[in-house]
């Protein structure tokens, strides 16, 4: 290829400006680097080529950790949302989280202007097509127009573009996302660097028409009445939300696809990848659940000043017709207007363990991956490893050690060990049941465990982090006095409260702190007994409560973290060679070579190494770091 130099020279590049390339270019340039994000198209920034929802279990906490580290998600969803609701609030507080349906045009035109004006950090349209790697280390990269551009270090944010694919019954054509431009020479260039690729497949529902649907035969879906926000730093909520919508299929819309299998891509052979396990087509659930009558079918507004939906759970690649005849079966959509199919969408993907835990690439120095690239579905986790590679390849650039989340730390901190370690067969989706540490890591807590080290990377402000210390100051005084005041049967305030909650009356004198712990008493009862010396914000009340309601099952979380991270901290040096170690499985010789963990806790992780490995692992490096002292005298 012929090229010209023209001269820009960078400290990172972001190649992608979907959720992941947008959050590592933002981290990059405000810890000041400078950055140049380069996408294939100006208009698709942030753009949401699925359902423009962000949050739900899971992703929630992880859109709450973002912000706590100082990304920007939460802050661009708090800014454009029609709908927010707090889900499972019938449940223990692990497992709460906020879900909120995005403006779609809204979200993408918000962070575009956030990124237009962040200093240090360019915006510019390009399709990549060849990165430069001499001796093994990443110094840039080349378009397709011959434009050269050096860096220090690439994060390469791809999504689902790479070699993409759309599939609509028969029809096959090649594209990124909503038909556009797909990037089919940098996924070559990638395989020929040396990279082992996947092919994955996803999928997204036809859009329809408002004011074709009978939303009166329907099930109203209203956003929470009561303000909610994703940011610690949001503090005002948005007052006219848009309702979403609940039908269901039925035994028409069954027969529908049933007779029409042999047209459906992922039954006739025309889809190679493979699909999200967690989020199948309709067309898969209705074969795999077949015993099942219906199922739920939600209707949620694209944004405001448009008249599309997205017909959410009604996920399909079948042809056209077919999947105007499922909507018209269902109830409130017998005369729908479709405005766009829904299809599937073919990409290839990089095996995740070939990434350390920092999200650079073990083959190429410099080079770091984050996204969808990494075989993961979901804004938010994309969002996630975006923020976590932008902060590594600053801190690269800085000759600073990387930043690595704890499975203990963040619901991050899950998602990349999980997938460095173990990789994964199908697109990964964050469930909080992959948490071992559920208790700790919840959706209120993110700024507790995580504004430290956004404060110490120099992503969370001065003035943030002195607020942030002040609530935590807070909290901790407010605990102790809730242990230290005692409450006396003779108290009659305390007595009638007790009684207004069905709870047993004081017979003793008992702390404020072990009042709370009953199940029926509430911090807004303990108020009423014994008011705060301060106005305490609802923040700081929701953290006292919890904090000492759970304070047993928290404690016992805490001695298993600390129990783990013995074995976390035992180091295991790289000059390891696991082929010669003998009395452990070739299975597992073979993939500790191929994954080359960091510490003993991550070996233990991975996939197809027993406890007999690990236990014969801990006696080879006992061995080997004496030969190491001996050598040393």
């Amino acid at each position: 290829m012929n090229t010209t130099y023209n001269g820009d020279d960078f400290d990172v590049i972001v190649i992608g400006a979907g959720h992941a390339g947008c959050e590592s270019a933002l981290a990059a340039a405000r810890m000041g680097c400078k950055t140049l994000l380069l996408t294939i198209n100006l208009d698709a920034v942030a753009y949401m080529p699925c359902n423009p929802s962000v949050g739900g279990p899971a992703k929630g906490h992880v859109v709450r950790e973002i912000d706590a580290l100082g990304g920007e998600m939460a802050k661009n969803t708090d800014r454009t949302y029609i709908q927010m609701r707090m889900l499972n609030t019938g449940k223990g507080p692990a497992v709460h989280a906020l879900r909120a349906q995005a403006d779609k045009i809204a979200y993408q035109s918000e962070m575009k202007k956030t990124i237009e004006n962040t200093p240090n950090l360019i915006l510019r349209q390009a399709m990549v097509e060849e990165l430069i790697v001499n001796d093994g280390v990443c110094e840039g990269v080349i378009t397709n127009t011959g434009a050269r551009y050096k860096a220090k270090a690439v994060v390469v944010t791809t999504g689902t573009y790479l070699r993409g694919k759309i599939i609509i019954g028969d029809l096959q054509y090649e594209s990124g996302p909503n038909n556009m431009r797909p990037s089919v020479r940098l996924a070559e260039n990638l395989k020929e660097l040396g990279l082992e690729l996947v092919r994955f497949k996803t999928g997204t529902p036809p859009r329809i028409h408002k004011s074709s649907v009978d939303f009166s035969k329907m099930e109203i879906q209203p956003g929470d009445e009561e303000p909610r926000a994703f940011s610690y730093e949001t503090t005002t909520a948005i007052p006219d939300q848009l309702p979403c919508w609940l039908t269901y299929t039925n035994l028409e819309t069954h027969e529908v696809i049933q007779g029409n299998l042999h047209r459906a891509p992922m039954y006739s052979g025309a889809i190679e990848g493979t699909g999200p396990r967690y989020c199948p087509s309709i067309e898969d659930k209705v074969v795999r659940f077949n015993d099942k009558p219906r199922h739920q079918i939600f209707l949620e507004p694209e944004g405001r000043h448009t008249e599309e939906m997205y017909v959410q759970g009604l996920s399909t690649s079948m042809p056209e017709e077919v999947q105007l005849s499922m909507l018209r079966s269902m109830t409130g959509m017998e005369e729908v207007k479709m405005m766009r199919p829904g299809y599937a969408i073919e990409y290839d993907s990089i095996v995740p363990t070939q990434l350390w835990p920092s999200l650079e690439t073990k083959l190429i120095e410099g080079l770091f991956t984050a996204g969808q690239i990494n075989g993961t579905s979901g804004y938010e986790e994309a969002s996630g490893q975006g923020l976590m590679a932008g902060i590594n390849a600053a801190r690269k650039v800085q000759d600073k050690p990387p930043v690595i989340l704890g499975r203990e730390e963040a619901y991050i901190g899950v998602l990349i060990d999980d997938l460095v370690t173990k990789g994964t067969n199908d697109p990964y989706r964050l469930l909080t049941s992959r948490a071992e540490y559920r208790l700790l890591l919840r959706h209120d807590n993110a700024d507790m465990r995580l504004t430290d080290i956004g404060y110490e990377i120099g992503l969370i402000s001065e003035e943030r982090y002195k607020a942030f210390i002040n609530k935590r100051e807070q909290v901790a005084q407010e605990k102790e006095r809730l242990n230290n005041t005692r409450i006396k049967p003779e108290n009659e305030e305390a007595q009638q409260v007790l009684r207004e909650t069905g709870t047993p009356e004081l017979t003793e004198v008992i702390d404020l702190a072990q009042l709370l712990r009953r199940p029926e008493v509430n911090y807004e009862h303990i108020h009423r007994i014994s008011p705060s010396p301060v106005e305490l914000d609802e923040e700081v009340r929701e953290q006292v409560e919890i904090q000492v309601k759970y304070d047993g099952y928290i404690r016992k979380s805490l001695a298993q973290v600390e129990k783990m991270n013995k074995v976390e901290g035992k180091l295991i040096p790289s000059a390891i060679d696991y082929t010669v170690i003998s009395g452990m499985s070739k299975e597992a010789r073979e993939k500790l070579e191929k994954i080359r963990p960091l510490n003993i806790g991550q070996a233990s992780r991975v996939s197809g190494v027993t406890p007999a490995d690990i236990s014969v692992l801990m006696v080879y490096l006992e061995q080997f770091h004496r030969v190491l002292t001996k050598a040393s005298e």
